[in-house]
């Protein structure tokens, strides 16, 4: 094997992993949070190299500031709202068809 095909198959690699993890932390996100704060804790430690340590400080995901734009998605405020009347009943939704 060359070594300009081994390294694009380490790049190919390289890419589709992170592919893999960004589709991952998007459909599983507390999921991936939890593993991030777990791995950040037990790098975190002070029997560690520093560099370890501060890697570890890195992967400490972002807690949730109660605003509408962390993403948090606790208090339900941040979904889409029903449309209203003048009422204030939510409208029902109403099918036409189509004009040929």
């Amino acid at each position: 094997m060359s070594t300009g095909l081994l390294v694009q198959y380490i790049v190919i690699g390289l890419v589709v992993l992170a592919s893999a993890l960004y589709t991952f932390r998007k459909l599983a996100p507390q999921l991936t949070n939890r593993w991030l704060a777990a791995a950040s804790i037990r790098l975190s430690k002070s029997g560690h190299a520093m560099w370890v340590q501060a890697f570890g400080r890195r992967l400490q995901p972002k807690q949730a500031t109660g605003s509408c734009s962390d993403g948090c998605s606790t208090c339900g405020a941040c979904g889409p709202k029903p449309p209203v009347n003048a009422r204030g009943d939510a409208m029902p939704l109403e099918f036409r068809p189509r004009r040929h």
